[in-house]
């Protein structure tokens, strides 16, 4: 909104200084209204409802520092700006603790403080007011989540229920391959999720996330991140063929950042994110702080595949390096939650994604097999999270 549609009230006995602010703050493009005691400024306050009120602090009748209590317990986002010609510091604490935007000293010798003090104060209105709006169109969104939400608070059983309807069907046969998945919740809900999707003939893609934190918080954000994803892929018309699929991939995991950051759901999420192209056969995946990487258990021979990016919901402007290697007939790819190293015996990190990768290659592909050789359908009180996802090609 620019400055001429800014409404400024200022309050002040001293009319030299009123109107001095006013002339200037005028000729910056504010539209003005002025009080000259703390009772008339009230009533102009509640008559025209501005954006930034400007106060004297010692004025008779009533001071600064009533007037604004008094604003702030009518309209706490409206910002005050207290201004002295006495700069003691046990006044600038009680205008703070009642919830000035702002202090200045008087005289004002460069009005052009006051100038950014005002824009400042109406840049935080602005971003609260963003923020809210953004709130209440994500709460209308997201009615079903909150459904959801509030089965999560009153039943842990019925919460599990809806994590699980939420999760894709297992197996899911596209082609020549064949996608499972297995989620172990260390509570009874859990905050690792996995999910896939198709995109015409061509393109199979599917993510594993591990989401910070344990229980009903973190569950939610699995169901959080499965309603944003949908929505991305939908609005941003992904994996079309109007751009490349690395081009696609961050654009996703992009748009989960900054929404993660925005909504400030209190976790962030480690991720993987693989999309096959199920005619030329052809991986392509991007890792986000996840750990352990994907293994790759081919003919001719068993390993990790390499990778690293940032976390989603850490840190803006994020880019995420895309990685391609070739899928071969009769190959299986796994990926792990990292609750799945919490359950190796050894000590050390390497030594337990060493151990993890024998036993893949004794257990062979398919997630029966993979189950049975971690002996994961008898793990009880996990310390995390596990989530194993499988993806085998034949012939």
């Amino acid at each position: 909104m620019p400055p001429g549609n800014r409404k400024i009230l200022i309050i002040d006995d001293d009319t030299i200084v009123r109107q001095s602010v006013v002339a200037y703050l005028e000729d910056s493009g504010f539209e003005m209204l002025e009080a000259d005691h703390g009772i008339q400024g009230l009533t102009l306050f509640h008559e025209h409802c501005p954006d930034v009120v400007l106060t004297d602090l010692r004025m008779p009748s009533m001071d600064g520092l009533q007037v604004l209590e008094k604003i702030h317990q009518a309209s706490p986002e409206t910002p005050v700006i207290v201004m002295s010609g006495v700069g003691v510091m046990g006044d600038v604490v009680k205008a703070l603790r009642l919830g000035a935007s702002d202090f200045l000293i008087k005289p004002l010798v460069d009005m052009e403080v006051l100038v950014h003090a005002v824009s400042k104060s109406l840049e935080r209105r602005d971003l609260l007011a963003q923020n809210q709006r953004y709130r209440e169109e994500l709460e209308v969104a997201n009615s079903e989540l909150k459904e959801h939400l509030r089965t999560l608070e009153k039943d842990q059983q019925a919460g599990r229920r809806v994590q699980q309807q939420l999760l894709p069907p297992s197996p899911v046969k596209r082609g020549s391959y064949c996608l499972e998945h297995k989620v172990i919740p260390s509570l009874f809900l859990s905050g690792d999720f996995i999910d896939l999707g198709y995109f015409g003939d061509r393109y199979l893609s599917f993510y594993l996330t591990d989401v910070s934190g344990h229980g009903s918080s973190s569950a939610f954000a699995t169901i959080w991140v499965k309603h944003a994803t949908t929505e991305i892929a939908r609005n941003c018309q992904l994996f079309d063929g109007t751009r490349s699929v690395k081009e696609d991939m961050n654009t996703a995991l992009a748009e989960v950042n900054r929404l993660l950051l925005e909504t400030r759901l209190g976790h962030h999420m480690t991720c993987l994110v693989g999309v096959v192209d199920i005619q030329l056969h052809r991986l392509y995946y991007a890792v986000a702080g996840h750990l352990p990487l994907m293994a790759l258990l081919t003919p001719e021979g068993d390993r990790f595949l390499e990778g690293k990016g940032r976390p989603l919901g850490l840190f803006p402007d994020s880019e995420w390096p895309l990685y391609e290697v070739d899928f071969p007939p009769h190959s299986t790819l796994l990926a792990f939650s990292d609750g799945i190293l919490e359950v190796m015996p050894p000590q050390d990190l390497l030594d337990k994604e060493d151990h993890l990768l024998h036993m893949l290659t004794d257990a062979g592909g398919g997630l029966a097999n993979v189950t049975r050789a971690l002996n994961l359908d008898a793990i009880e009180d996990a310390p995390d999270d596990i989530a194993v996802l499988s993806l085998v090609r034949g012939a």
